[in-house]
């Protein structure tokens, strides 16, 4: 089996469709793919509509967190969409996207880049608006090379010239928050450098002594030893590793299956989940 537990689609920051990710992911010979869009799982229901024969959807989000003054993105898989108090602080962080944005733009202005909220919003199209779309921008008007180049202390980087700090919820409330709606935990490239700071090993435990369930090991952020780092440390917390590409379709250049988890480890995320089931593919519409 090939699994592919982190994607995004147009729903929030990637270029596919929900229906075109999951087509996507089929055509690159995936056996199952989660689709996490950052706060929002407005795209499930078309996903699932166009989910192909012989592909299993996981339902998920990318949730927007903080603990000790960084930010960090925790994937939580088959949660109950619905429970309140966990839709509630999902709708804090959207809601928080688009004035969180307009900020960003006008610091960019006041830095000289002639970048217009306009701009932004056409490229945005219906996503959740983020810095990913205001980094396309960027790579728009020849300011920076390509969408990474802008999440540099430069420009788009946490605390970087034209970073705004927007609602995140605090990661041990956000396990509470998934666990109660019947979900999985799993914490998104946990020691990205290049994206800014990161957690301590000593937070990364205080996570997992909070019921954190697993940690992203195979992922483009991370080189060989910080992926053997991170089996260490998961082995020694009792923790999930899993492997997934984090793919934006053409707005990051990995593809579909470039990384991929265990299967014995989908199993048990899949064990330990109870708001939502995995959806086998019956032959979406094309």
């Amino acid at each position: 089996m090939r699994i592919d537990l982190h994607t995004h689609s147009t729903a929030s920051d990637g270029t596919d469709s929900p229906a075109e990710l999951v087509r996507n992911a089929a055509a690159a010979g995936l056996d199952v793919v989660a689709l996490t869009d950052h706060d929002t799982t407005r795209g499930h229901a078309e996903a699932i509509a166009a989910l192909p024969a012989g592909l299993t959807l996981v339902t998920g989000a990318e949730l927007s967190c903080r603990m000790d003054g960084i930010g960090l993105h925790m994937l939580a898989y088959l949660f109950d969409p619905e429970e309140p108090t966990l839709l509630a602080e999902r709708e804090l962080v959207r809601d928080d996207r688009v004035p969180r944005a307009r900020g960003m733009v006008s610091r960019l202005q006041e830095l000289g880049v002639p970048v217009t909220w306009e701009q932004v919003a056409r490229i945005a199209g219906d996503g959740s608006v983020g810095r990913p779309h205001i980094a396309e921008a960027l790579v728009e008007l020849g300011v920076v090379r390509d969408v990474s180049g802008a999440f540099t202390p430069e420009w788009l980087a946490d605390g970087g010239r034209a970073y705004v700090e927007k609602h995140e919820l605090d990661a041990l409330e956000a396990i509470r928050l998934v666990k109660a709606a019947g979900g999985v935990t799993v914490f998104a490239h946990p020691l990205a450098v290049k994206r800014g700071q990161v957690l301590s090993e000593a937070s990364l435990a205080r996570l997992a002594d909070a019921g954190l369930d697993g940690v992203e090991v195979d992922h483009m952020d991370h080189d060989e030893a910080t992926r053997a780092r991170l089996r260490g440390l998961a082995k020694e917390l009792g923790l999930l590793t899993t492997g997934s590409s984090d793919y934006h379709g053409s707005r990051k250049t990995c593809r579909p299956g470039e990384y991929t988890t265990d299967p014995e480890i989908y199993g048990e995320i899949t064990r330990r989940a109870a708001g939502a089931f995995p959806v086998p593919g019956a032959g979406g519409a094309f």
